[in-house]
């Protein structure tokens, strides 16, 4: 089966990434200035790094603890068969799973589930059990919530 191609990136595309990664909404004259093109060059790169499926999108970055969610947990889900509808079904009706991930090794899935509490978090969790095994770790603390993607 033949792959997607890739782009291939040079240090100008990695530049505009890491300005975009930092601040999604920076303009394109201030992104042309950082990166010392024209304005228009600036532009087709961007537009090429997206239509290539580089830059998948733009978004910004809530604290979840201003939102209500005062709990983060990880959910490991040792799902029991091939028939993965069931799980997409429940997944999609619950918006405190912000992510799920299907992996190897004795679990199926790690979900990332957000709860305003304690006990919300159990409503929660009782919830994905109806599938399957669970493990449920709570988040004391993030010190690397998230990180930029560099070049490989």
């Amino acid at each position: 089966m033949p792959s997607i191609p890739r782009l291939e990136l040079d240090t100008t595309d990695h530049a505009i990434i890491d300005c975009l990664q930092k601040d999604g909404r920076t303009s394109v004259a201030h992104l042309a200035r950082v990166i010392n093109l024209s304005a228009s060059a600036t532009s087709d790169r961007v537009r090429r790094l997206t239509d290539g499926g580089v830059i998948t999108g733009y978004s910004i970055t809530v604290d979840s603890e201003a939102m209500g969610y005062n709990v983060t947990a990880f959910v490991r889900l040792a799902y029991p068969t091939g028939n993965y509808k069931p799980f997409h079904d429940l997944v999609d009706s619950l918006p405190e799973v912000i992510e799920a991930h299907h992996v190897t090794g004795a679990d199926c899935f790690i979900i990332k589930v957000l709860a305003r509490s304690m006990r919300d978090l159990e409503r929660i969790t009782g919830r994905l059990a109806t599938l399957g095994g669970i493990t449920t770790s709570v988040v004391y603390s993030s010190p690397i919530p998230s990180r930029h993607i560099t070049p490989a």
